[in-house]
């Protein structure tokens, strides 16, 4: 088959969503499929390039200057040089299908390509994209955004969803008739090279939580920073991998609060590097106000890291509550502190954690990802 992908955020822009959707990609490649994939450009990249058997076409969005901020302009001016490009591709070949990730920003050039060239479209809708409880202007609360979502889930011929939250949230808030199907996002173990922690520059007396992601709102940073002034112990630290538009405010608020000393602002790391780091951590914790699914979550359970994760969201298709991981409230600190306190305390619990989860990463191998997709695909639409 001739599959045409489409998504504004492709590796190494983006996060979660764009990783995902090239796994998928790559799936269908080694299945032996044509994949065209569609997706932004940004200063530095490639316009037209094969990756990993991928034929990625980036397109010139406006506003956009950094791999890890989406602005307004840059994901509405992508629908139209994306739709450009999209019409380019389908005058010189016949797709079989169209994978579109996100209801928005890119649901509506899907639902338009779609139409335009009459082939079926399967829309994966990812979490964010229809729900956030963060944001003003999300889909669910803004009038219009969510009536163009509602568009785009209707004249999709197939949805698939990350998480079984994101299936709820889509037939609670748009009223959708269609079938949703839920296939989670494949993970591929990455392979490393162990280190000690010495090489990070770690001290091997203290014990380490870690988390990992885009410094927004959603990601309830403020609440995993906050949770370190319960937790007294002077040997734990706290790791922040990532970077984003409150990273001043955050290293601000840690200061404010007295914290500044235990918690560490480590910037973007990604590959060998941040996998090193995942290693030499003791707990993995997701502060998340609301997730999809949270591929994070997958990279922890690689290493074997017991998790401490919120329960708003997607990851409670891959937290069992109490058997490889622990679940709290969002913007609940305390509860967050005390959880880890707890498996500071009982190494034997942190390690068994640990086993279940290098063993339930397993379920999501790409193979048995992209099989579904193909299966949806096959059924000829909902």
């Amino acid at each position: 088959m001739r599959i045409l992908m489409l998504n504004y955020e492709f590796p190494p822009i983006g996060g979660g969503g764009g990783v995902g959707s090239k796994k998928i990609a790559e799936g269908f490649v080694e299945r032996g499929h044509d994949v065209d994939f569609v997706t932004t450009w940004v200063p530095g990249l490639k316009r037209k390039e094969t990756v990993d058997g991928i034929n990625v076409y980036r397109v010139r969005v406006a506003g956009r200057s950094d791999l890890h901020t989406a602005t307004m302009s840059s994901m509405f001016s992508y629908l139209i040089s994306g739709f450009f490009k999209c019409s380019q591709l389908c005058s010189r070949k016949d797709y079989d299908f169209i994978n579109t990730h996100f209801a928005v920003p890119t649901g509506p050039l899907g639902m338009a390509v779609s139409k335009m060239f009459d082939i079926e479209n399967i829309l994966t809708i990812i979490g964010g994209d229809i729900y956030d409880p963060t944001k003003e202007t999300s889909p669910h609360k803004n009038k219009y955004l969510r009536h163009v979502v509602r568009n785009v889930l209707d004249h999709s011929d197939d949805i698939v969803a990350i998480s079984s939250d994101t299936k709820n949230n889509a037939i609670q808030y748009y009223d959708t008739n269609k079938n949703i199907n839920v296939i989670r996002y494949p993970y591929e173990s990455f392979e490393f090279q162990e280190i000690s922690k010495d090489k990070l520059d770690l001290d091997k007396e203290k014990k380490y939580l870690i988390s990992i992601g885009r410094l927004v709102k959603r990601k309830g940073y403020r609440y995993l920073i906050k949770s370190m002034q319960f937790i007294k112990d002077q040997s734990v630290e706290c790791l922040i991998l990532g970077d984003g538009p409150e990273k001043d405010y955050l290293k601000k608020f840690a200061k404010k609060i007295g914290v500044s000393d235990r918690v560490n602002f480590l910037g973007y790391i990604t590959g060998e590097k941040k996998f090193q780091y995942l290693q030499n951590s003791d707990i993995y914790v997701l502060s998340s106000i609301h997730e999809g699914l949270g591929i994070v979550l997958q990279e922890a359970m690689q290493v074997g890291l017991p998790i401490v994760s919120t329960n708003h969201g997607g990851q409670v298709d891959l937290i069992d509550d109490e058997k490889n991981g622990f679940l709290i409230p969002p913007r609940d600190e305390k509860a967050l502190a005390n959880k880890v306190k707890r498996l500071l305390k009982d190494k034997e619990a942190r390690q068994e954690m640990g086993r279940k989860n290098k063993k339930k990463i397993k379920e999501f191998k790409p193979s048995k990802v992209v099989k579904k997709y193909l299966e949806v695909m096959e059924s000829g639409g909902s």
